[in-house]
């Protein structure tokens, strides 16, 4: 070929180059998504492995953890109590509320290390055998709820506040529930929910 052509050499040994690199791409190993920073893939050696024991709606329970793992991990994955739900995983929605001393606490944000020696009750926790406690009647009664995933949150979060005030005022009832979102915005309904809870409780 002349100056500034591409011989028929030059052309092959580019196909193959191109080949080689299309080849080398396809062999190589996938790439992995991220991991949670809880996600039972990285578990850390058996020496590094802790053993606790907790108090979970009334009865005790041990289990052998990373010091990282979170309530909500060791409740869901090693206690199977899936009421608690995942959501943003950031102390944002309190889908995974659960009250620990009968406080509302994020179980999300709580390092399952730090709930030993405390009170912690889920929301299968409210059961009566197998009848719904009064805040779960009410939800029920007052339908405080469209898809039902933040359900389980704004019932802990409900009964965290009845606990503490037995009577809330509708002002009340709103900040006590402030912390837990329904991104379907069953709000009124929930607050209903709360303030039929509260009258069940004293019958």
């Amino acid at each position: 070929m002349g100056e500034g052509g591409c011989s028929r050499r030059n052309f092959m040994q580019l196909i193959g180059v191109g080949v080689g690199m299309v080849g080398a791409t396809l062999m190589a190993p996938p790439l992995r998504r991220p991991l949670l920073a809880h996600s039972p893939e990285q578990v850390l050696a058996a020496d590094d492995m802790v053993m606790i024991k907790l108090t979970v709606n009334g009865s005790s329970r041990t289990a052998t953890v990373e010091p990282r793992w979170s309530l909500l991990y060791v409740l869901r994955e090693i206690f199977g109590l899936t009421g608690s739900k995942i959501g943003c995983d950031r102390g944002e929605c309190g889908a995974c509320t659960v009250l620990l001393d009968g406080v509302p606490h994020y179980s999300c944000l709580t390092l399952a290390v730090e709930a030993q020696d405390r009170a912690i009750t889920t929301v299968e926790g409210l059961l009566d055998g197998e009848q719904l406690g009064p805040v779960q009647t009410a939800f029920a009664l007052e339908d405080g709820f469209q898809c039902g995933y933040c359900t389980p949150g704004q019932i802990m979060a409900v009964e965290g506040l009845l606990r503490r005030n037995p009577s809330p005022s509708a002002a009340e009832i709103r900040q006590g529930c402030s912390g837990n979102l329904c991104r379907c915005g069953a709000y009124k309904n929930i607050f209903a929910a709360a303030d039929k809870a509260a009258r069940l409780k004293k019958t």
